[in-house]
């Protein structure tokens, strides 16, 4: 076929598409049937649907076909959208608060005005953080299970930031890290960013796939792991010991990185250790306080191996220099006095409730979740298309996500992700009824 007819299709296609002719979610002819009806060999029909894709117009779906993709829906929609629009409920991104925090934080700049040592914020700061300060988050660590010294702790801007020191100091452009097929999507915008290559580890009901990872290292040089054992996110789990055990086998017999994210892990009531304690020489651990305290105190941690901690501390260096000093002092003040422990318990049972809330107004959907999360996982019947549902609550002025920003594989379920902890419970239970009535009626 000459290329301009070739063109002329893939415009036509776009123009219908976008005009609305062909309607999201509507079901396009088979390779074959393109071919077949336009007089095209099968290779560039084939080429007609990728340059679609491309366009982020359409979407094929093994088994399923070729589909119009929701176009008015922003790509990626949720999570990454942090700025939802005046009047959006935020379904897709959780900023847990609970009533008193304002108080607390009132009262923590207030003490910190009067002490002795303020001049010192002022100044640049250790880039690994004042010794006392990683005193102190590794006794905040013990209390989690994991048992590290001051030396082995960087205090940085907050979790995301440690993944991203963590990856800029360990790996190199074209490192191979596997990771579960769906994923944190930070982590996947954070791999794409530094040209690392993620492939994707199937998931279980409890956890990775454990034996293909086995039967990837075997045929691939496999440098790292980025894992959530601990109340896993998009999907709730926490690993159990033995399989967290089976992962570290692996790690040691094929001398990989374990990443291990626990963000979330405040919420899981008596987990198995992590896995920083079961192979504390080849685990970097990353953690912080956004949701255990308040998304805008941008301070994290990172514990490391010792002989990690030089290249750690250099990349801290070359990024932000040094965490914020102020915003460091409040938040060590708050591990010392046990404001953070009691904040955790509080959110903990604060997410309960939601999950209660979730569990009545949604019963009889299949929802996949932990009962202590700020989240759950709504696989969607197998004609429902998650970017119309998506769209519709949208119109709703509910703001949910689809599964795209999470999923590493090819094969995007269509499911949505709920984020239960940035709105009051009524509003929360309002927005969920409207989430069950889009599940249903598309």
């Amino acid at each position: 076929m000459p290329r301009a007819r070739y063109k002329t299709l893939v415009d036509t296609f776009a123009r219908d598409i976008r005009s609305g002719t062909l309607a999201a979610g509507t079901r396009l002819p088979t390779h074959r049937q393109l071919a077949a009806s336009h007089g095209l060999a099968l290779v560039t029909a084939s080429r007609v649907y990728t340059e679609l894709e491309a366009m982020g117009l359409v979407s094929g779906e093994t088994g399923r076909g070729t589909f119009v993709r929701e176009i008015a829906l922003s790509p990626g929609q949720g999570v990454g959208q942090i700025a939802v629009a005046a009047g959006m409920i935020d379904l897709n991104f959780n900023y847990p608060s609970l009533p008193g925090q304002t108080d607390l934080l009132r009262t923590a700049l207030r003490q910190l005005a009067l002490s002795g040592d303020l001049a010192s914020l002022l100044r640049y700061q250790p880039h690994a953080g004042r010794l006392h300060e990683r005193a102190a988050v590794a006794r905040h660590l013990a209390s989690r299970g994991l048992t590290v010294q001051a030396e082995q702790v960087l205090i940085v801007s907050g979790a995301q930031h440690g993944l991203a020191v963590t990856m800029m100091s360990l790996l190199l452009p074209g490192d191979v890290v596997a990771v579960d097929a769906l994923t944190y999507s930070g982590f996947k915008v954070l791999a794409e960013t530094l040209h690392l290559e993620i492939v994707a580890i199937p998931v279980t009901a409890t956890g990775p796939y454990l034996a293909f990872l086995e039967k990837l290292c075997a045929r691939r040089l496999v440098r790292a792991v980025y894992s959530m054992p601990t109340l896993h996110n998009p999907l709730g789990w926490v690993m159990g010991m033995e399989q967290r055990e089976h992962l570290v086998s692996i790690a040691r017999q094929h001398d990989l990185i374990l990443i291990e994210d626990a963000a979330y892990a405040f919420l899981a009531e008596d987990p198995p250790p992590p896995l920083a304690e079961l192979a504390p020489e080849r685990t970097v651990y990353v953690s912080g306080l956004s949701k255990s305290v308040a998304t805008g105190l941008r301070v994290g941690f990172v514990a490391a191996p010792r002989q990690w901690m030089a290249a750690l501390e250099r990349t801290v260096m070359a990024t932000t220099w040094n965490t914020p000093g102020v915003m460091t002092a409040v938040a060590v003040a708050w591990i010392d006095d046990g404001t953070v422990l009691q904040l955790e318990a509080q959110k903990r049972e604060d997410a309960r409730a939601r999950q209660a809330v979730a569990d009545e107004v949604l019963a009889g959907l299949t929802v996949i979740r932990h009962l202590s999360s700020y989240f759950l996982w709504l696989p969607l019947p197998e004609d429902a298309r998650a970017d119309q549902i998506t769209m519709a609550l949208a119109r709703e002025n509910i703001s949910v996500s689809t599964a795209e920003p999470f999923a590493v594989s090819a094969h995007v379920p269509h499911a949505i992700r709920v984020a239960l902890g940035s709105v009051e419970r009524e509003v929360l239970r309002s927005a969920l009824m409207n989430v069950r009535w889009a599940v249903q009626a598309y």
